[in-house]
């Protein structure tokens, strides 16, 4: 098992950017597929991107591409989200989730999840 605790979020302006890091407890951090998500008020939660246990591979949501960036420090059981280019249809709250095996996709295949961090793009 494995507990998740994202931060990082706030108020940024359209345009600008913000790092998310979500840590993981426990020693098998690395045995997890990782991915993150956003849910919109009044929306279904949205896949967003994912790496695999090494950070090998890489996933992303076409809504994104090319404007976030995943990347996962195992040594420090840390997945970050690198947000450039925020559009104020980002705001959200932002969630990190784990699974055991790779590819990421649907949210209800992620097994654990964190509380989330809201994101919060002015115009």
């Amino acid at each position: 098992q494995v507990q998740l605790v994202e931060s990082g979020g706030g108020l940024v302006q359209a345009g600008g950017s913000l790092k998310l890091s979500c840590a993981a407890s426990g020693r098998t951090f690395w045995r997890y597929v990782m991915g993150w998500f956003r849910q919109a008020p009044g929306k279904e939660r949205e896949f967003l991107a994912g790496i695999d246990w090494t950070g090998d591979r890489t996933l992303y949501a076409d809504s994104v591409k090319g404007r976030f960036t995943i990347s996962k420090v195992n040594a420090k059981a840390t997945v970050y989200l690198q947000m450039n280019s925020l559009k104020p249809e980002d705001t959200a709250i932002y969630y990190c989730a784990a699974r055991a095996d790779w590819p990421v996709g649907e949210w209800y295949g992620m097994d654990y999840w964190g509380k989330g961090t809201l994101v919060t793009v002015s115009e």
